[in-house]
């Protein structure tokens, strides 16, 4: 069980912090079209367990990496989402393979996610906004480490990605990409699930430079 803990109140500023600031344009700027079928591994949620129990058998700790790409929508900013199924929402990204690099690895999987060119990697990834852990294989995800999981199963790691003035989105005709407002974000874990729920607490920090043509 976690407890309080009295420490030393310490209330200096800590070194350069200050608000970061994010450029968004509007929604119109980008265009979106559609590419052949992506296969999905899963039919079902026991599938997709029994895939993670035996990649961490074969390469230990499972580490994804995911995106929030923020766009402008009725003068609020909004995610970009991946809907499967009709059902399953997502921030675009994935599985890391063994050996490959945070940032190599999320620009992999928006090329192959969102792009006509699976090679294009010109993604501008940013910084990461929080690290969420699954202390065993079931899909309750923390986020923080609990102090008592000395072998975490998966680490799913939330990277900014900056957009460029305009820029084409293909994306697989079995997924749908949709934009979604924070405010519908913000505490609405039971349609989203956690982390994207989480996504309006971890851009608290910037402020929104919303620019129109």
């Amino acid at each position: 069980m976690c407890e309080e803990v009295p420490v030393h109140n310490n209330h200096r500023e800590a070194a350069g912090d200050q608000d970061s600031v994010v450029d968004i344009y509007p929604l119109s700027r980008y265009y979106f079209g559609s590419k052949d079928t992506l296969p999905l591994r899963d039919e079902n949620l026991d599938d997709r367990l029994q895939r993670i129990k035996s990649n961490y058998l074969a390469h230990g700790l499972r580490t994804c990496v995911e995106a929030v790409i923020l766009v402008e929508l009725f003068k609020h900013p909004h995610v970009l989402v991946l809907q499967v199924k009709n059902s399953i929402f997502k921030l675009p990204g994935g599985r890391l393979r063994p050996g490959e690099s945070d940032i190599g690895g999320l620009k992999r999987k928006l090329a192959r996610k969102l792009s006509a060119n699976e090679d294009q990697t010109d993604w501008e990834v940013g910084e990461c906004l929080g690290k969420w852990w699954k202390p065993d294989f079931e899909t309750l995800l923390y986020p923080y480490l609990p102090p008592t999981v000395k072998k975490p199963k998966e680490c799913t790691k939330v990277f900014l990605v900056r957009l460029p003035v305009s820029c084409k989105f293909i994306v697989p005709k079995n997924l749908k990409l949709l934009a979604v407002p924070l405010c519908q974000l913000y505490e609405n874990p039971k349609t989203y699930g956690q982390v994207i729920s989480g996504v309006p607490q971890l851009l608290s920090k910037f402020s929104f430079n919303i620019i129109n043509f």
